[in-house]
């Protein structure tokens, strides 16, 4: 049953207004969030997937779930400049106005990336991190995530009439030029020790080979490779509660 929803909130940060909602149970380890959606990954998301963690866990957590900049009730500032680590700051930022020192991470797809990025800026902060489906670059996955990108920005260009043509390119240039996970190298990755459950992607967008890379460089890590229908979700949902159990906070 959906926990109740103790609040819904919009921060504030300059011209940077994050949507954020926090669900289940006040004392429970807190939970980040972190929807597919691609650009538009947004909390409401959560709610088409075969596996809803605003669900799942708001018996047992405290659940935060946001809208990232320029997706769902979140809007901000875009440049040529902007990158992933705009959006580390972002989501580092509603754990900082909650005053949450340290929690668990839960992405999707888009998530597997700004996971990564948070787990490079503020690795002691997370004490797990739960990935499924995460995004990765090919030869296949890199025009299709781009073209993505394009017609997001498409969209959202009237909002911001300042930013030319070259500075949209620039931006997305910045998101998905990168390799492998996009924000951690093949080293970062090795480097991690953050105890990770990955749940494996098997599409265009979410290639098998950046779940089980993920898998083979992180020394932590753990590999779930059918999840997504009948008893496969059930003993997913099964064995992302045991994770968060054996990393709880209080461990």
């Amino acid at each position: 049953m959906r926990g109740k929803t103790v609040l819904m909130a919009i921060l504030e940060i300059d011209a940077t207004r994050l949507h954020f909602e926090v669900e289940g149970v006040a004392d429970g380890d807190p939970v980040l969030l972190i929807a597919p959606g691609g650009m538009l990954s947004a909390n409401d998301f959560w709610d088409r997937m075969p596996w809803n963690p605003r669900k799942a866990l708001a018996s047992t957590h405290r659940v935060i779930g946001m809208d990232q900049r320029n997706a769902g009730g979140s809007v901000g500032p875009v440049s040529a400049a902007h990158g992933w680590a705009d959006y580390t700051a972002d989501q580092l930022a509603v754990l900082d106005h909650l005053d949450i020192d340290r929690c668990h991470v839960v992405g999707m797809c888009i998530g597997g990336p700004y996971i990564f990025g948070l787990l490079q800026a503020a690795p002691e902060r997370f004490a797990s991190a739960v990935m499924l489906q995460p995004v990765g670059i090919d030869a296949d996955s890199r025009p299709a995530l781009r073209e993505m990108f394009d017609s997001w920005a498409a969209a959202l260009a009237p909002e911001h009439p300042d930013m030319s043509e070259a500075d949209w390119a620039s931006f997305g240039d910045n998101m998905w030029n990168g390799e492998l996970v996009l924000t951690a190298t093949a080293q970062q990755i090795s480097a991690c020790t953050t105890p990770m459950l990955v749940l494996m992607g098997d599409d265009v967008y979410h290639p098998q080979a950046t779940s089980r890379d993920i898998v083979d460089l992180a020394p932590n890590a753990t590999l779930i490779e059918h999840w997504k229908e009948g008893d496969n979700l059930v003993a997913a949902g099964d064995a992302i509660a045991a994770f968060l159990a054996a990393n709880a906070l209080s461990g």
